[in-house]
């Protein structure tokens, strides 16, 4: 056996480099512009349909005409098409039906969930085993769409805000994702705060909560945006269409490119409807603007939130 001595150094093989430049390493200034150009272009991907879309929305009803479709920049921005569907015809009662759904959806779907956590995260709790056993079916095995449609005519649910918000009330990832971040909490507090006679719900609201807003607040994310762009359980459900959420909305006279009639939006006295693709454009951008708005205000609690409750447990 040959042994090596610190008077003859291990060669070391060099690093292969493998930049999509040839002759060019990783850290040099030509591969990173070539990554800023590969972002730049996908940026751009990314951006155009959406400044498309703002932008026909904006457009007057001449260069709509003009262009034969969507236009890429209005020449004079004005706000009619949002007017006229944001002055109580069928988008407008939309929106606050959606508002209404998400609203209080996600504030259930949080309290449940946070209780379910918390209790299937204390060992030996009451059913411990069970009930996460039974929650993690629910992930494998979905009931399909007919035993559900029938449970909530069984329930006399049809035609009802709860048909919305009920099924979608408790998601087994989330419960899972929360009470892998409880578990991870040092039980040295919890076990202190018993000593001194605090109840579970004690605990719960003034110690685990306290420290675990940053998952909360990724779960909460997480309900609200389920809950806003559902569109398959009104559709299941709701007969009526002066109870549809926006999505709904949406995607009948969006997706399915049926026409707004002039009962269902209000134009200006006297003034003509406008364009079919800017009400349709304007009620893309109604749609994707509340979540676009919360998202940043919750960014930076996403990946600390996720990552520590996925990682413990």
């Amino acid at each position: 056996m040959t042994t090596l001595s610190p008077s003859h150094p291990v060669r070391r093989r060099p690093r292969r480099s493998y930049s999509a430049i040839p002759g060019e390493t990783p850290g040099s200034p030509p591969w990173r512009a070539f990554k800023s150009l590969i972002l730049l272009v996908c940026v751009v991907l990314v951006l155009l349909p959406f400044l498309a879309i703002v932008s026909t929305s904006l457009a007057g009803a001449d260069q709509v005409n003009r262009a034969g479709g969507y236009v890429l920049w209005p020449d004079h921005a004005t706000f009619t098409a949002y007017h006229a569907l944001l002055s109580g015809g069928m988008v407008s009662k939309a929106m606050l039906v959606s508002v209404g759904v998400t609203v209080v959806g996600t504030s259930l779907s949080l309290v449940c969930s946070i209780l379910l956590a918390y209790g299937l995260s204390r060992p030996g709790s009451f059913g411990h085993k069970p009930v996460l056993l039974m929650l993690l079916m629910t992930m494998l095995f979905a009931p399909g769409v007919i035993p559900s449609y029938l449970m909530i005519k069984e329930l006399h649910l049809i035609n009802s805000y709860w048909s919305l918000i009920l099924p979608s009330l408790i998601n087994a990832f989330n419960v899972i994702v929360l009470r892998s971040f409880f578990m991870g909490l040092p039980p040295e507090l919890i076990d202190a705060a018993r000593i001194d006679g605090a109840s579970e719900l004690t605990i719960l609201r003034r110690i685990v909560l306290p420290l675990s807003k940053a998952s909360v607040a990724v779960i909460g994310l997480f309900y609200a945006v389920t809950y806003w762009n559902a569109f398959f359980n009104a559709m299941l459900y709701i007969n009526d269409a002066s109870k549809w959420p926006l999505q709904m909305v949406l995607r009948t006279y969006v997706v399915n490119n049926a026409a707004l009639s002039g009962g269902q939006v209000n134009a200006a006295a006297g003034a003509p409807l406008p364009p079919t693709q800017s009400l349709q454009a304007a009620i893309l951008v109604l749609s994707i603007v509340p979540i676009v708005a919360v998202y940043p205000f919750l960014q930076r609690h996403m990946n600390k939130g996720v990552m520590v409750g996925a990682v413990k447990g």
